[in-house]
């Protein structure tokens, strides 16, 4: 990233000079009426755009019409429920094209229909479990570390609790995460049977919602990291989630690796490349459709507190895709300004 900047006239040639030279030696000096000092230069490694964008993975298309994604080393796992939704095979038509099948929606959005968003979770449902009667247990969600028990009683509430992930050791529930480009963790332990889903926007990873989760299952059930398996949903990958610096500074104050969690992402356009002066904006950095800009990899960020929590690397897998360039596939808030539905990533213990 570039941190030159047009001569203001109004500045003192000396002024000027010495701003120079704070840039020779990596600093910058405060420009924006806050208290004065000098900071250090972000140094982040560039990459281009291209090299970033995640394989999404073929969904399963359930008999139903429903198209999900399995975990795949998770098939053998008999007790186990679970998978990640994608926008496509539901009832929906209010973010669909006029004339395109119905779509997935599993979120009660202000453009949706209640009860056209029950009947798609009675269809995953359906299509994970083969019950479109299986209890599902969903949250109001918060971007907070809030991690709750789930028990039969809270399934199908109409007011759900308010928190960001969901434990339980009941069999036969399903417990439900939604996301529309924040990340969705799965974690199951095998010997106790116990089994978690946590919603992770940046700010919930900030506040270590997984490790906090993970924590919670060792506490309440006795789980050991070595026996748990943990998957990571569909989400906005590093090629599309810019961010500004403020985000930067908050997992600056909580991980000691925070910056290799960021990359300064050049814009892999042609033309922008070549005429870069066509392109400028006065955009804050991180919000400005073009590069460079300051991208977070919020899936890798999740993967780090699972080991952090004690998790096997073997044991941790990435689904993979990004929500918002592989819109065809997933709904992304961000990539459709704001209108979107919402997918689920659900997990649950099989009754014996």
């Amino acid at each position: 990233m570039s941190f030159s900047r047009t001569p203001d006239p109004h500045f003192e040639p000396e002024i000027q000079a010495l701003d120079e030279l704070f840039l020779q030696a990596g600093l910058k000096r405060n420009l924006r009426g806050k208290a004065a000092g000098v900071t250090l230069r972000r140094r982040i490694e560039p990459v281009d755009q291209q090299y970033l964008i995640p394989v999404a993975p073929v969904p399963r298309v359930a008999r139903n019409g429903v198209e999900w994604l399995p975990v795949p080393d998770w098939k053998k796992a008999g007790w186990l429920w679970h998978g990640f939704s994608t926008r496509r095979g539901g009832l929906s038509r209010v973010y669909c094209a006029d004339g395109a099948p119905g779509e997935l929606n599993l979120g009660f959005t202000a453009d949706d229909d209640r009860e056209t968003v029950l009947q798609n979770r009675r269809l995953l449902a359906e299509a994970v479990t083969g019950n479109p009667a299986t209890p599902l247990v969903a949250l109001k969600q918060i971007h907070s570390n809030l991690v709750l028990l789930a028990g039969d009683a809270d399934a199908n509430r109409e007011q759900p609790h308010r928190a960001d992930g969901l434990i339980t050791d009941k069999p036969g529930l399903l417990l439900g995460i939604q996301t529309a480009d924040c990340i969705p963790v799965l974690v199951a332990d095998r010997k106790r049977r116990v089994v978690a889903a946590f919603h992770a926007g940046w700010r919930g990873t900030v506040q270590r919602i997984v490790e906090a989760g993970v924590g919670r299952m060792r506490f309440e059930f006795g789980c050991q990291p070595e026996d748990m398996v943990a998957a990571i949903g569909p989400g906005i990958g590093p090629c599309c989630f810019a961010v500004g610096e403020e985000v930067l500074s908050s997992f600056e104050s909580q991980f000691t690796y925070a910056r290799e969690l960021f990359c300064d992402v050049y814009d892999s356009d042609a033309i922008r490349k070549k005429y870069p002066m066509l392109f400028l904006t006065q955009c804050a950095p991180g919000h400005s459709p073009i590069g460079p800009s300051l991208h977070l990899n919020l899936a890798e960020a999740n993967r780090r507190q699972l080991l952090a929590a004690g998790l096997n690397p073997r044991s941790i897998q990435m689904v993979g895709g990004c929500t918002s360039c592989q819109r065809e596939l997933f709904f992304s808030h961000r990539g459709s300004q704001g209108h979107a539905g919402r997918m689920m990533s659900v997990i649950g213990i099989r009754p014996r």
